[in-house]
């Protein structure tokens, strides 16, 4: 079974400033040395690459994109997905609620994954857990 990353968990491992980077770097290496398969999505990966950018320089990108999403497997969103989500997030009517979450989780319900990565409390609220 899969785990989902989220952006949130992403820039946690990039920023060892980050209150959750212990924490984050634990799980990352856990997963690997059981050979977890780890996905994400391509608008992840476009939200983390600009978060990374503009909080920590071009330099966290190149690590992001050719360490850390190295082993990771990119799901694209589909536009039934991206419709899903938008619809979503625009019945939640919540401002902390981001697009990107919304196509996470339409995403995660697609492919069948119930466990991810994320220090963004969304996930847990539409019922994806940490991975045990």
């Amino acid at each position: 079974m899969s785990v989902f990353v989220d952006t949130s968990f992403l820039v946690a491992l990039l920023d060892e400033d980050d209150a959750r980077a212990g924490e984050a770097a634990k799980a990352w290496r856990r997963l690997a040395t059981l050979r977890t398969p780890v996905l994400t999505s391509n608008y992840v990966v476009l939200e983390s690459c600009a978060v990374a950018q503009r909080r920590l320089g071009l330099p966290a990108v190149r690590r992001l994109v050719r360490q850390l999403l190295a082993p990771v497997t990119v799901e694209w969103i589909t536009r039934s997905d991206h419709e899903a989500a938008l619809e979503a997030l625009l019945l939640a009517g919540r401002r902390g609620l981001s697009m990107v979450d919304c196509t996470s989780f339409e995403l995660m319900r697609r492919l069948d994954v119930d466990e991810c990565l994320a220090f963004d409390d969304h996930f847990a609220e539409q019922g994806f857990r940490a991975p045990a």
